[in-house]
């Protein structure tokens, strides 16, 4: 039963309930004698969890990264700030996806994606061959000078919202639907011929949105040019 409490505490604690508010949960349960210091000694038992997840090592090879930023506050040095949380997940040569870096940053630079990608090669990664993230510019360079030799992938969906921005509100869905094919084609072939066929359609009513289409086309079709993974699970 303690630890059991000890388990109830912690996801609490993780699910953003106060150290003040899970003591208040405790007496509500029969239990008196736990403090908040104690209920802070419990959840610091996590820092261990996270920092073993943080530092294991990793396979030599990934053949497929997925790199994004979820955006959090995050109590650091006695204030709340607004803070990028990079994530990374990688598909090892057997096929198995795994979260493989959680990691907060202040700033999104180059220099804080170099280091993040320095971390992982110290864990172990040496080889990767397709790189997926959307176009934020010090992340690209951070992949180029990281990964020498592997391809990038420019992210469908964040690609497809940065092409929708120019289209009318009242026309997105009709042409998100059109848009979304590109990528649903069995080959690189196809997928090219396809776009170039809805570029040459919309150019002159959606000029903006297509210039953008153009401009990132190919860095969004890298993915069908590695034939032993299936297209529709990296694109």
């Amino acid at each position: 039963s303690e630890t059991a409490l000890i388990q109830v505490i912690q996801e609490a604690y993780i699910n953003g309930v106060s150290t003040r508010k899970i003591k208040k949960l405790a007496k509500s349960l029969g239990i008196e004698s736990i403090s908040r210091g104690q209920v802070s000694q419990i959840t610091r038992e996590l820092n261990e969890q996270v920092e073993t997840f943080r530092n294991r090592s990793l396979e030599k090879t990934y053949p497929v990264l997925w790199v994004d930023a979820l955006y959090e506050k995050i109590r650091y040095d006695h204030r709340v700030l607004n803070m990028a949380v990079q994530v990374v997940i990688g598909i090892d040569e057997s096929g198995k996806r795994d979260i493989l870096a959680i990691e907060p940053m202040q700033e999104e630079s180059e220099a804080t994606y170099k280091s993040l990608f320095d971390n992982l090669k110290a864990r172990g990664l040496e080889d990767v061959w397709l790189v997926i993230s959307d176009a934020h510019q010090g992340l690209c360079k951070a992949i180029k000078e990281s990964f020498i030799g592997c391809s990038w992938q420019r992210c469908k969906v964040h690609f497809m919202r940065n092409i929708l921005a120019h289209i009318p509100s009242k026309n997105k869905e009709a042409f998100a639907a059109r848009l979304k094919q590109i990528w649903l084609q069995p080959d690189y072939a196809t997928a090219k011929f396809y776009a170039e066929s809805l570029m040459d359609e919309y150019e002159d009513s959606y000029p903006e949105a297509i210039g953008t289409l153009e401009a990132g086309l190919e860095d969004s079709l890298q993915f069908f040019h590695f034939e032993q993974m299936d297209h529709r699970k990296i694109s």
